[in-house]
């Protein structure tokens, strides 16, 4: 590379993430925490552990992360 070449364009210009796609994502995460505190809470056999938890883990996994990766912001 050149040593006289300078890239004036911000780190992320081309970046399509916005607000929204954070906060999405973030419940997601604490989600996917949830589920899996949810699941060492309960007993082996319990329904907290065995049915509960990991439908709270497909709902992070499955729905909320890959929509906070999926939504576009609006152009104007």
């Amino acid at each position: 590379m050149d040593k006289d070449y300078i890239d004036d364009k911000p780190l992320f210009h081309s970046w399509s993430f916005g607000m929204i796609n954070y906060q999405i994502f973030l419940v997601g995460l604490l989600t996917i925490i949830a589920g899996y505190i949810l699941m060492a809470y309960g007993e082996t056999e319990s329904a907290l552990s065995v049915k509960i938890a990991p439908l709270i883990l497909i709902l992070g996994y499955c729905i909320l992360i890959p929509l906070a990766i999926l939504i576009k912001k609006k152009e104007k």
